[in-house]
């Protein structure tokens, strides 16, 4: 069985589940363990997005923003 075909069957799995203790754990090994393989990784405080919040915004009121049109017309030379 191939990586792909795995995850899907894993992904299905993970929608089933209906012990939220076991989810729990599992969700709490894995954040733990993409930690530990990129440390430099770590989520924002609340200051850090509401600041981020606030700068996105004014960039989007001073036209500063990139369309969906935009971005597809970048995305089809990559």
């Amino acid at each position: 069985m191939d990586l792909s075909t795995r995850k899907l069957n894993l992904i299905t799995y993970l929608a089933q589940i209906k012990d939220e203790i076991f989810f729990d754990k599992l969700e709490n090994y894995i954040l733990k363990r993409e930690a530990e393989l990129n440390p430099e990784l770590k989520p924002f405080t609340v200051e850090e997005l509401i600041n981020r919040i606030e700068m996105s915004e004014l960039d989007f009121e001073n036209g500063k923003f990139k369309s969906q049109e935009d971005l597809e017309k970048i995305s089809a030379n990559w």
